[in-house]
């Protein structure tokens, strides 16, 4: 029947647009999700990239492997207890601008030797790698005095581990050697020199750590890494989508010289199109004019030669005057 017919053929075309439109609505979707991922991660980039950059390693640690001269009279040590510290050899190790601090680790033994060495001194001088001196600091360091009754005390408290070899008789000592220190650009520090100024002293070992003293947007980012991921990747996304709007609004906008030519070449459209109906319509003008004048001396014939059409004549050439006129006006106005 004709109405099924219709009602089915309404139905397959409201299907088939209805999948076309679902279509470019899915395409359209997984368009703007792929561009919005791409921001996204590129954003993400430029913060990762930004912050590996800016940031710098947080602490260096080099072992301190001191050496002396040995007597050769008698036991014991003859000279001062130093060590040379190679931080690196021509790349630069620490970032310029960067504050750091170094401290030197001393694992002292609580031996009598040290309980009665008292204070003794701690040096240290930064080369460069042509060997000239950057910076040099000393600093002075002893053991914490503890009273006999409390080593007494501690000693029998914590004995089975002292028995099991779990913890030892020592104290660690760390010294504060510089404080502030800025690399400099024209002579990076490649080489430190420690020198402990006693040759009664005792030590197990000894380190040297080289910790940046963050300020500023570092230390922001240093203690509070995910607020300021968040805010530097939400920073970054809006810069980005602003220079794509920007840049596509310029790709769009229409150029003046552009505009012009075509705003010029549409008005000389619009006079050629115009010029020959002004032609027509003087050319009709014309040829009103003469067929009114050949009108109005045919009128004055016939009125002298007959005296009958007087009044019959000028309203028949009134009508074909007002006639010609309406057709000449619409011919230009068209």
């Amino acid at each position: 029947m004709p109405a099924f017919r219709f009602l089915g053929q309404t139905l397959n075309n409201y299907r088939r647009r209805t999948v076309d439109e679902l279509r470019e609505l899915v395409f359209r979707g997984g368009v703007v999700a792929l561009v919005a991922a791409v921001v996204l991660w590129f954003a993400i980039f430029l913060y990762v990239a930004f912050y590996y950059t800016y940031m710098p390693s947080i602490s260096h640690v080099r072992a301190v492997h001191l050496q002396f001269k040995s007597c050769e009279a008698s036991k014991g040590i003859c000279s001062f207890p130093s060590a040379h510290v190679r931080l690196t050899r021509k790349q630069q190790l620490l970032m310029i601008g960067q504050q750091y601090k170094m401290y030197l680790d001393l694992e002292m033994p609580e031996s009598p030797a040290n309980q009665k060495l008292g204070m003794f001194m701690v040096c240290i001088r930064l080369q460069d790698k042509d060997g000239q001196l950057v910076d040099n600091s000393c600093r002075s360091a002893m053991l914490h005095y503890r009273s006999y009754l409390l080593h007494m005390l501690s000693t029998l408290i914590f004995s089975p581990m002292m028995v099991f070899g779990n913890k030892e008789e020592k104290q660690n000592i760390v010294l504060e050697l510089l404080a502030d220190f800025e690399e400099d650009q024209n002579h990076p520090v490649t080489d430190i020199y420690v020198e402990i100024q006693s040759r009664h002293v005792e030590l197990y070992s000894a380190t040297l750590h080289i910790h940046a003293h963050f300020t500023g947007i570092r230390y922001f980012m240093f203690h509070w890494p995910m607020l300021s991921a968040a805010v530097g990747i939400t920073s970054n996304l809006f810069f980005i989508v602003l220079v794509c709007m920007l840049s596509w609004w310029h790709l769009r906008r229409p150029n003046e010289n552009e505009g012009e030519f075509l705003y010029s070449a549409a008005r000389d459209d619009d006079e050629l199109r115009l010029n020959p109906k002004r032609k027509n319509a003087v050319t009709l003008r014309g040829e009103h004019d003469d067929s009114s004048s050949e009108e109005t001396s045919l009128l004055d014939d016939s009125s002298n030669t007959n005296g009958e059409g007087v009044d019959v004549l000028p309203t028949q050439a009134v009508g074909g005057r007002q006639f010609i006129t309406e057709l000449l006006y619409s011919q230009q106005f068209k």
